[in-house]
Formats: C-alpha cells, sequence, structure tokens
C-alpha cells in the first residue's frame, strides 16, 4: 500500500445528497484497510462498540479490532450496505459483530444500543465514539438553531450519552476513545457549528479523564486533519471535494486506515500510561494542544 501515489491526480468531482453519506458511491473507494497488517491479539477478549462503524474511520477501526481479537459491535444511522459490508469483513478475522441502526441523537436509543452490546456479547471494555455531522455556512447567520441543535444532538450529545450509559458495565482497564478533529484548533470559518462541537468534544474528553481515573478508565481522543470518508462528498461540492486534503503539507487527504494505529494503541494496555490525551492524525500540520 503506498498513499504516496494514491490520489495523485487529485479526487474526481463527485457529490451526494445525504449524509453521513455512502462508502459505496465513493470514488475513489477510501483505503480502510492496510492488508499486511497483522494483529497479534492486543485486544484478544474484548468487545468494542464504535458509533459511525459502518464506514470511513469508523470501518477502518472496526476491522482494525477484528484483526486484533476484539467482538464489535458498529453503530449506524440508516446506511444499511455500508454496515453489511463492514459486518462481513470483520466477521471474516473470526470474531462476531453487531450492527445496530438508529439514531445517535436519541438518548434512549444510545442506551439500548449498549445494552443490545452487552446482551450480545457478555461485556463492554471499549467504547469509540465516532459517529458526525456537518452542514458549511459562510455566515454564523446562516446557521438556524435547528441546524445548530442537529449538530450538537449527533456530534456532542451522543457521545454524552454512550458514556453515560458505557459506565454502566465499564470497568478499570476500559477504553473510551473520542474521535474530534483539527478544526477545533485552528478554525473553520464555514463549519463554525460543528467546530464547536469537536471543541466541546475536546473539553468532554479531559473532564472525563479525570473523572474515571480513580476507576482505572482511560479517556482520550483522535484528531483527524481532512480525511476521505463519505462525509466528504455528502457535505460539500464539487469543486471542494476536488481539491479536498491539498493544502496539507503532505498535500493530500488522509485515508481512514491511516488512524488505525492509534485508535489501537488507545485500546490496548500500550496505552496505559495515557488518559486525557489527543493524538493527531492531519497530514503534517503543527498543533499546538
Amino acid at each position: 500500500m503506498d498513499l504516496r501515489e494514491y490520489l495523485t491526480n487529485g479526487i474526481p468531482r463527485q457529490t451526494q445528497d445525504q449524509q453521513p453519506g455512502s462508502e459505496r458511491e465513493m470514488n475513489p473507494a477510501p483505503i480502510y484497510e492496510d492488508e499486511s497488517y497483522k494483529g497479534s491479539g492486543k485486544l484478544k477478549g474484548k468487545v468494542a462498540l464504535i458509533t459511525g462503524g459502518d464506514s470511513g474511520i469508523g470501518r477502518a477501526v472496526s476491522v482494525a479490532y477484528a484483526k486484533e481479537g476484539a467482538h464489535v459491535a458498529i453503530v449506524y444511522l440508516n446506511e444499511h450496505e455500508d454496515a453489511e459490508d463492514t459486518q462481513k469483513r470483520v466477521e471474516q478475522e473470526g470474531v462476531k459483530c453487531l450492527t445496530i441502526a438508529g439514531d445517535v441523537g436519541d438518548e434512549a436509543f444510545c442506551e439500548k444500543a449498549v445494552e443490545k452490546t452487552v446482551e450480545a456479547f457478555g461485556q463492554l471494555d471499549i467504547l469509540v465514539n465516532n459517529a458526525a455531522e456537518q452542514h458549511p455556512k459562510e455566515r454564523i447567520q446562516d446557521i438556524s438553531s435547528e441546524q445548530l441543535h442537529q449538530t450538537f444532538r449527533t456530534n456532542f450529545y451522543s457521545y454524552f450519552y454512550f458514556t453515560k450509559k458505557a459506565l454502566d458495565y465499564l470497568k478499570p482497564g476500559s477504553s473510551i476513545i473520542n474521535t474530534t478533529s483539527i478544526n477545533p484548533y485552528r478554525g473553520n470559518k464555514v463549519l463554525i457549528d460543528y467546530t464547536a462541537t469537536k471543541g466541546a468534544i475536546n473539553g468532554f474528553t479531559r473532564s472525563m479523564a479525570q473523572s474515571l481515573v480513580k476507576d482505572g478508565i482511560q479517556v482520550n481522543g483522535v484528531a483527524p486533519g481532512p480525511i476521505w470518508t463519505p462525509l466528504i462528498p455528502s457535505t460539500f461540492d464539487e469543486d471542494s471535494v476536488e481539491s479536498f486534503g491539498a493544502e496539507t503539507p503532505m498535500g493530500r487527504p488522509g485515508q481512514p486506515v491511516e488512524h488505525v494505529g492509534c485508535y489501537v494503541l488507545l485500546a490496548s494496555d500500550e496505552s496505559s500510561y495515557m488518559t486525557g490525551q489527543t493524538l493527531h492524525v492531519n497530514g503534517g500540520s503543527f498543533m499546538n494542544t
């Protein structure tokens, strides 16, 4: 897998008309797996629940966790074909995969998803809060109260709801990993409400890390830069998609597979002295954290 050669001619012009988007419709398809990556049992016997696990970074993490021996529950909205593809690939690793469809902004659904996971596997060891949506607007005046509420509902409230319920089952040695973003560190003039949710996630991650350290539960984050996922063509116009990621020092968008090392690290015993931290995967942009 030579990512330096990937997308050297740019991304073909494309859009999708519904968020969070379909991986099956993307051209080229995101790279979610490095076939040379061989697991070593870092997560053997553990159970992970991953929101937004059907595609993008969530799919990449689901497959990597399966390679490391974990059973996986993936939560998604309504992209049933993507979820089926991910489930099939995960189960090829000899572990089980539970798919759960629903709205992560609904607290009752979040609670039910955690309970379904525990009912299916008997335990919960890793929570990856990853689901998100975004809606570009040129001015704050263009952001309606409905959009503001919806963006926070999906991007931040879901993290709160899943974490709160998961704590009924997490135990010492468990991990919570929150997907944040490069945007709260540098700002984004057209993703104002989205960026605000990611800033809230940063504060939530650090606060929960301090709250749970006495219980032996680690809470960390991963901050992606511009990554080629279904959210991109379902968010931006064709011109923006075509040039997506070109402004990074590496001159290209990142791929979902380029995050799996961080998520495996933070879920495994190798991060036993890490909590309240954020790992940055952004193509070379320096972040003052």
